[in-house]
């Protein structure tokens, strides 16, 4: 075989959202793009917001000399200090740009985090439903997943289930908020209260566990609701995120990595995260789009956007019978599926060319996720199609 046997095991577990696009290229030659209603990837369809266009046009006509050239693995000093000056305002710590990496996007962050504090055979636990790419992520540095489920009705932190999946092996935890693929955003009290269980875990097993608090999309909430900083509820934590989904730049792959400043042996930490950034080969985030990002850490795109197609959607699926929690931010909704298989109910979808990922790819049989991140008009020519889907359902 020309590839190994773990990444052709992965590649077939992996592949629904991939499988997924595919079929929507095959059926958008075959019916028309107008006709097909593709709700699977989690790509922004807004642009970035003129801020960083302005931005960009300005250091396009007036370049600094080496803007192009290595700089540190931690990336510029001045993109360090503006990223820490909101993680400080916000979280009211003395966070500061020796606390901040800059990387290649939040997976490359997460990477980051990972190898820097894995030991062979360790945990991480992740919360049900999850991102797929975790469990890779994971697998890269030779630790092991352990899945928890969270609230299956609210998807909301199940702090028991946690704490009863604490071992002595467990290193880190994996938290998304808001999250993907629920859109829930949990509350600065369930925060206090994991921080509270792990302070008490961490005596116990006499080790350190870090959460990662993985936030791309940390700045499209919704209703007035905002992510609390994990900071001052959780000492041993940081924030991985990315400018993807707030700055529309997902292919540009800009992000960082913050830690703590109130970490246990932070500056071991940081030294073994910026040597980590180095060698897992992306050396450092790219140098353009670090001193753009630079000034553009209060700015954002329109997420009214976003809410209106939330509300479209959300209002008309549930007033035809589906059930699901309305997201509290980011751009998904996360459904109970109308038949028990998943993939079953997603490959019916099909024929009324709506393309959707089951819930089965997120470790979560029996749901599915919508991806609402797409053009509105298409939101609004799928409702006859859905309403199809609905009655067929017997919804």
């Amino acid at each position: 075989m020309p590839i190994a046997n773990k990444i052709a095991g992965f590649i077939d577990k992996s592949s629904w959202i991939r499988k997924m696009f595919e079929e929507g290229e095959r059926m958008r030659a075959l019916h028309g793009a107008e006709n097909v209603y593709d709700f699977t990837l989690g790509n922004p369809d807004v642009e970035p917001p003129r801020e960083f266009l302005k931005e960009f046009r300005e250091l396009a006509e007036h370049p600094i000399p080496g803007m192009h050239r290595y700089m540190s693995n931690a990336g510029y000093d001045e993109t360090r200090a503006a990223v820490a000056e909101v993680l400080a305002e916000k979280s009211g710590l003395e966070v500061t740009g020796s606390h901040v990496i800059m990387t290649c996007g939040a997976g490359g962050a997460l990477n980051v985090a990972l190898k820097t504090v894995l030991n062979p055979g360790e945990e991480v636990i992740i919360l049900t439903p999850y991102f797929v790419e975790y469990k890779f992520y994971i697998d890269n540095h030779g630790g092991v997943p352990v899945e928890v489920w969270t609230d299956r009705e609210t998807f909301q932190l199940n702090l028991t289930a946690i704490e009863n999946a604490i071992t002595h092996k467990t290193r880190a935890i994996i938290i998304c908020s808001p999250n993907n693929p629920t859109g829930v955003i949990y509350p600065a009290e369930s925060l206090r209260k994991l921080g509270e269980l792990l302070r008490r875990k961490e005596k116990e097993h006499t080790r350190q566990i870090l959460v990662i608090s993985d936030e791309p999309y940390a700045r499209i909430c919704y209703d007035g609701k905002e992510v609390p900083n994990i900071f001052p509820y959780i000492q041993n934590s940081v924030i991985v995120t990315s400018h993807s989904k707030d700055l529309a730049l997902p292919g540009e792959r800009i992000g960082y990595l913050a830690a703590n400043p109130r970490m246990q042996s932070v500056e071991m930490f940081m030294q073994g995260a910026i040597f980590s950034n180095r060698v897992l080969g992306y050396v450092n985030a790219p140098a353009l789009m670090q001193r753009l990002v630079a000034k553009l850490q209060r700015v954002s795109v329109d997420i009214n956007q976003y809410r209106e197609k939330r509300d479209l959607l959300y209002d008309n699926l549930t007033a035809m019978g589906f059930s699901m929690v309305k997201p509290d931010g980011a751009f998904y909704f996360f459904p109970k599926s109308p038949m028990a298989d998943d993939v079953k109910f997603v490959k019916l979808a099909l024929q009324h060319h709506i393309l959707l990922v089951p819930g089965t790819g997120f470790g979560a049989p029996g749901h599915f996720r919508i991806a609402y991140c797409v053009d509105k008009g298409m939101i609004e020519r799928s409702l006859p199609a859905w309403r199809e889907l609905a009655r067929e359902m017997g919804l």
